[in-house]
């Protein structure tokens, strides 16, 4: 893996770190394709038994890399890859046989609160949040959040976070049933570690069975919810709408002098 991504093997767990930390973990065209490759890699580790996905520095994930972003904004092409790697990285999580525990060390923004979700068990620490803003940016909610999020909430709930973009606290989102754990910044990764080790040590092949069933509760819907959101969300990043939010976030000098690549 490419210094974007990292893998530490610890015994049985595998330890996959964002590590972008001077940009706030943000998610450009390089580790887009990393994070599919990465499932993909460890899937094939015969001595692994748990993941742990977390983020370097004070921010899980803060989202898409607004480079990247400006790049799909002007390319239809970039739009139509990226968007079946997401559908990709998805599917990729959901059929993982191992289980992967979401360490958020911080904020988890947008395809960031995707990766926390599309994990088995989630801890976070208490400076952390999750949100989905893909509306309030003017786009569908297509790389995770109007499938994953109603698995975890009511479908109210569910819909009023990712119609708002509102941020949900580590507290509540335990309250919720988004977190499983809620550690001190300084007690995190311990805490996370502690939860995969006892995965690591349960039988391996009844506990990978089991997830596999956990997970066709999803499977079986996200072909259509997927396949649907991730076309709506590759038609909207080219209209005026969501571009002219984009603008008005960064203003027009900053969103003129981003520097786009395909690469």
């Amino acid at each position: 893996m490419l210094d974007e991504l990292l893998v530490e093997h610890r015994g049985a767990i595998r330890i996959v770190t964002i590590n972008r930390p001077d940009a706030l973990n943000v998610i450009d065209r390089g580790l887009h394709r990393q994070l599919l490759d990465v499932w993909h890699e460890l899937d094939r580790d015969a001595d692994a038994r748990c993941v742990v996905l977390t983020g370097a520095g004070r921010v899980f994930s803060g989202g898409g890399d607004f480079a990247f972003l400006k790049a799909q904004h002007e390319s239809l092409d970039l739009r139509y890859l990226i968007s079946h790697e997401a559908g990709e990285i998805l599917r990729a999580m959901l059929n993982f046989r191992l289980p992967v525990i979401a360490a958020v060390n911080g904020p988890a923004v947008g395809p960031g609160a995707s990766l926390v979700l599309s994990s088995d068990l989630i801890v976070m620490s208490q400076r952390s949040y999750l949100s989905d803003p893909h509306v309030s940016i003017g786009l569908p909610a297509g790389d995770g959040g109007a499938l994953l999020w109603p698995y975890y909430l009511s479908m109210a709930r569910a819909k009023e976070y990712i119609y708002t973009g509102e941020r949900i606290t580590a507290q509540r989102s335990a309250e919720l049933g988004l977190a499983n754990r809620v550690a001190e910044p300084e007690e995190l990764m311990t805490t996370a570690l502690d939860l995969a080790d006892r995965l690591a040590r349960q039988p391996a092949r009844a506990l990978q069975l089991t997830k596999r069933a956990f997970a066709k509760h999803l499977s079986l819907t996200a072909a259509a919810i997927i396949d649907f959101g991730l076309a709506a969300e590759t038609t909207e990043l080219g209209a005026d709408e969501h571009i002219s939010q984009i603008r008005a976030f960064l203003g027009d000098e900053k969103y003129d002098a981003l520097e786009v690549s395909d690469a």
